[in-house]
């Protein structure tokens, strides 16, 4: 069976069935801040650290596959769907994912109302900007419900994973207009807080998992979503969520755009709160939703994005006369080997990002996959690796991105 082709043109590979014999996934971010997407919209973002940084939560080995992502729900009039399919898994009319050099387009229709969702991660920038084209192409006025949905990590993905008695009275969340803050901690002991906003007035919100989902219902049922109505919750410890409830009406033909950002913002010490010495310093975080507040900036973040990948795979090239040998070298070889050095195995759907960190010998190995294209940050990564040797000569099996410092749970004799 046929589930997708390769576009070459545009650096794209399309996959026309969401019913793919495993998750496909992409790999967002270049610099600092990244997310993992498979072609359902599943997936989780990470701040240098996938382990020490974790921004929303994923859950591995799950049944059914890929639960846990940036989920956007439509409630049209009683039929609930997802563009990517998942997780509610309604039949859809038509379904279209795009991985590309650091983005991912995912295209759903049904009953005349057509939903893109473009993902990426811009220069320069930590956090994730989703556009959402919702499109009425039927010849009817359209209302419907959509609700957006991300879960958020506390932070130390190992810990929010295995640390109930604890986590569950931490959780901590601020709404202010149309943007929810996840601060859990910031006040006792980090300096960083993240955030999920959209460029429109809402309806509603949802910042408590239980409030959204139901206390005995899962991410393809939420009982929010089911009712049709957000239920303003708002998360004292338990499990915190970001969810925005907007009721739209389109006319035949009318299109509506809205731009959602996820992001993280890490603040000095001193400049942690606000005057009164309570209120979280938003300065930062206002800055991120400036910069890609309008259809048009997200175009030229886009844009951006495209064009660095380009120069990053024009460096080298080859042309023989097999397309297959110049696609897979000139495109798909290069991009897994620039994404080896973005994350070196650090997370993946296989890794979890939580007990493994940068593979010493690995992250060595891959230098020669892309020293050609970024070699001042190659000489760079090697740096890293040495200061984590050893007096004797020998070194940690592993070391996190965030810290520098070696895993040292399963010992320090390898070399």
């Amino acid at each position: 069976m046929k589930f997708g082709f390769f576009d070459d043109a545009n650096k794209e590979y399309v996959i026309t069935s969401p019913r793919t014999p495993y998750p496909w996934i992409n790999y967002l971010g270049t610099q600092e801040f990244f997310s993992l997407i498979s072609n359902t919209a599943g997936g989780y973002s990470f701040y240098k650290d996938a382990r020490l940084r974790r921004i929303t939560r994923y859950r591995y080995n799950n049944v059914p596959i890929d639960m846990g992502g940036r989920y956007f729900y439509i409630n049209d009039n009683g039929t609930i769907w997802n563009p990517g399919w998942s997780p509610v898994k309604t039949e859809l009319d038509s379904y279209e994912c795009r991985h590309g050099m650091g983005y991912t387009i995912i295209t759903g229709k049904k009953n005349d109302l057509k939903a893109q969702a473009t993902f990426f991660v811009p220069q320069n920038y930590a956090g994730e900007v989703q556009q959402l084209v919702l499109t009425n192409e039927g010849s009817a006025s359209k209302t419907f419900k959509l609700f957006s949905f991300a879960e958020w990590c506390l932070w130390d993905a190992q810990d929010d994973c295995t640390n109930f008695q604890r986590n569950f009275s931490t959780g901590r969340v601020e709404v202010v207009g149309s943007t929810i803050y996840h601060k859990t901690e910031y006040r006792d002991r980090r300096d960083h807080f993240a955030f999920y906003t959209v460029n429109d007035t809402i309806d509603g919100y949802d910042t408590d998992r239980d409030a959204f989902i139901g206390l005995y219902n899962g991410f393809h049922n939420p009982q929010a979503v089911i009712d049709g109505k957000a239920t303003d919750s708002f998360a004292d410890g338990w499990s915190p969520i970001a969810s925005h409830y907007k009721e739209i009406t389109l006319a035949p033909g009318e299109s509506k755009t809205l731009v959602f950002i996820l992001g993280y913002v890490e603040m000095p010490v001193d400049q942690k709160f606000e005057a009164d010495g309570k209120t979280i310093n938003k300065v930062k975080a206002l800055q991120m939703m400036e910069q890609y507040n309008t259809p048009e900036k997200v175009a030229a973040g886009l844009a951006e994005l495209k064009a660095a990948w380009d120069s990053l795979l024009g460096i080298l090239n080859v042309d023989t006369p097999d397309d297959k040998v110049n696609r897979m070298v000139n495109i798909w070889n290069q991009y897994q080997c620039m994404v080896t050095f973005n994350l070196s195995r650090s997370a993946s759907y296989f890794e979890s990002g939580i007990g493994r960190g940068m593979g010493f010998r690995d992250s060595n190995q891959d230098i020669l996959g892309f020293v050609h294209q970024i070699p001042d940050r190659a000489r760079q990564r090697i740096i890293d690796i040495a200061s984590t040797q050893l007096p004797d000569g020998g070194c940690y099996h592993q070391y996190q991105p965030l810290t520098k410092k070696g895993n040292s749970d399963i010992g320090g004799d390898f070399s």
